[in-house]
């Protein structure tokens, strides 16, 4: 039984991707000015609420 390559890569890439979306993320919180992280804390809850909401329907 052979395994397709690709099958194998697909881990790496998806690992690759979640590290890139991790530093983007801490870049931007620690370039953003202080309030606006603080606002977007405060959101966060609020989202997730929506999306919840949104999701169960």
């Amino acid at each position: 039984m052979t395994v397709d390559p690709m099958l194998l890569a697909l881990p790496l890439i998806l690992a690759l991707g979640v590290i890139c979306v991790t530093v983007v993320c801490v870049v931007a919180l620690l370039r953003a000015h202080r309030t606006d992280t603080v606002s977007v804390v405060r959101a966060l809850p609020e989202l997730a609420a929506v999306f919840l909401r949104r999701r169960r329907r």
